[in-house]
């Protein structure tokens, strides 16, 4: 940051032709990094990473080549370089408790280096186990779903104050299969929602169309009013701290998968949706995932588009 504040008052004042061609995009550099630095203190490590690019890794030659990129970076700072990318695995009703360690103990290694966030939502029987195998390792634990209220007398149902007890980080809310098959509503997403915040619970929220409303060309309407009784009554605060998931319904374990261009598109629709209730800032902070037949011979091209996280 000294360095560039040099350059820059170097820059109104000298004759050198460098200085002079490249003083504009010095100073946008410069917000570049004052963004980086606030951000550091929130441990965003990506930030950290792009300073080393610009500044330490590269020789003057290279950074001056890279300096084309500058005006597009400062333009998307507040989107796709302050958000992590997070990648959660859905469990579903599957894995016995020694299967769950066993998994766990070869997945750490794998993701120990990874700047990426690694969650496994588990079912309710293995939650201690994988919390207790988890421990030490960048791996996050999170459950399936959970109930609005605290306690009551409400058969067969876990709360947000239960999970948090024990260590849990997530909660998926409102899954298709939940809305499917258990009679979740956009109502009780809502208070669940609610309800998971309040316990400093993170609320991984899916959205996604059916095939009968994609083929109708609803899907946008569909997914934004989901995103939006989602989140109705919830601070800007609470917002940044919820991950949306948009799961097209018809590509859930069909093996069909959405081109990277529509997941693409359709997330950012949900985005706009979130800035129009909450503002551009709060929605370029939001982390929004896509799920829907993921794997590895797709998650590369998913993960190069501009908002899927």
């Amino acid at each position: 940051k000294d360095n560039i504040d040099i350059l820059i008052v170097d820059a109104m004042f000298t004759t050198n032709d460098i200085l002079i061609k490249y003083k504009d995009e010095l100073k946008e550099l410069k917000k570049i990094i004052d963004i980086a630095i606030d951000e550091l203190e929130k441990d965003e490590k990506a930030y950290y990473d792009l300073i080393q690019d610009y500044l330490y890794d590269t020789s003057f030659e290279e950074f001056q080549k890279s300096l084309s990129n500058i005006k597009w970076i400062n333009k998307n700072i507040g989107g796709n370089f302050m958000r992590k990318k997070v990648i959660a695995g859905n469990w579903k009703m599957n894995m016995l408790p020694d299967q769950t360690i066993r998994f766990i103990d070869k997945l750490a290694p794998l993701v120990k280096d990874t700047k990426n966030e690694v969650i496994l939502c588990v079912p309710y029987t293995d939650l201690f186990y994988a919390l207790l195998t988890a421990q030490n390792t960048n791996i996050k634990i999170g459950a399936q779903n959970m109930h609005w209220e605290e306690n009551g007398a409400y058969t067969g149902e876990v709360s947000g104050k239960m999970l948090k007890s024990i260590g849990v980080e997530y909660v998926i809310i409102g899954h298709s299969e939940r809305r499917a098959y258990f009679g979740e509503t956009d109502e009780t997403v809502n208070k669940k929602v609610k309800a998971a915040h309040k316990y400093g619970l993170k609320p991984i929220v899916c959205v996604g169309e059916t095939l009968e409303q994609k083929e109708a060309g609803e899907t946008t309407n569909v997914i934004t009013t989901q995103t939006r009784l989602a989140l109705e009554g919830l601070s800007k605060e609470q917002v940044e701290g919820t991950i949306i998931a948009y799961e097209p319904i018809w590509a859930i374990g069909t093996g069909k998968t959405a081109t990277s261009e529509d997941a693409n598109n359709s997330i950012k629709e949900i985005r706009k949706e979130i800035a129009k209730n909450y503002g551009q800032e709060v929605a370029d902070r939001v982390i929004i995932q896509y799920g829907g037949s993921v794997k590895s011979g797709n998650a590369k091209e998913l993960f190069t588009t501009s908002d899927i996280d």
